[in-house]
């Protein structure tokens, strides 16, 4: 549990417990664990296709994960608990996105592995939606490598169904990356072209179905 030592004792818990029941309770399978980097500072990305994908996320990545979550869901002594357990730290929506990357930049410098939704919200079709800017800046910024993740099957059972979902899942993780060393200030043209760049990695590790914007030719 030495890769977990950053973890609270809930989400250790939450980690083997996850694991489990996708398992014991489902068909989970997962790809690619051993190439996770094990320290320093990483950005994980994945596709949305529900609430359930960050349960699935920590149950199939290695090491802690911190994620952010709006400030609402904080609203009462209960909820604020179990977020700050699970590692998910609040920010304000109204601030323009710029509370989200303060609060994940302070994790990156902590040697911490975040996980960012490019899409921004679920798919609505459960296929990939073009993805917005904020993950490219936050990486430049950082100079942080990229994990891609593509997951499915998480859309396929309500979010109380998690520890029992009866369903295929599936965590398939790629190789990490880093954005080219671009010197000065990016046009927005090479912020969209690396956005791509991103959005087609995890892309790749989808089967073509999820893939919506992102599948083949479709890449704008």
């Amino acid at each position: 549990m030495s890769k977990f030592r950053d973890a609270s004792l809930l989400y250790r818990f939450g980690n083997l417990l996850g694991r489990f029941c996708f398992r014991a309770f489902g068909r989970l399978e997962i790809s690619g664990a051993e190439g996770v980097p094990q320290f320093g500072p990483l950005i994980v990305v994945s596709n949305h296709l529900s609430l359930n994908d960050p349960p699935l996320l920590v149950a199939a990545i290695p090491r802690p994960l911190f994620f952010i979550g709006k400030k609402e869901l904080f609203g009462n002594s209960f909820f604020r608990f179990l977020m700050t357990a699970f590692h998910v730290s609040p920010f304000d929506r109204s601030a323009a996105g710029i509370d989200a990357v303060r609060v994940l930049m302070q994790n990156l410098e902590r040697d911490r592995a975040v996980v960012i939704f490019p899409e921004g919200t679920r798919s609505p079709n459960h296929a990939m939606q073009k993805g917005m800017l904020g993950v490219v800046y936050l990486a430049m910024k950082s100079q942080s490598p990229i994990l891609p993740v593509g997951v499915t099957g998480t859309h396929k059972f309500p979010l109380w169904r998690v520890p029992f979902p009866f369903k295929r899942l599936k965590a398939n993780i790629g190789q990490p990356f880093t954005l080219p060393v671009v010197e000065g200030r990016p046009s927005k043209e090479v912020m969209s072209s690396m956005l791509d760049m991103v959005m087609a990695r995890i892309a790749d590790l989808l089967p073509p179905e999820h893939r919506g914007v992102y599948g083949g030719d479709k890449v704008k």
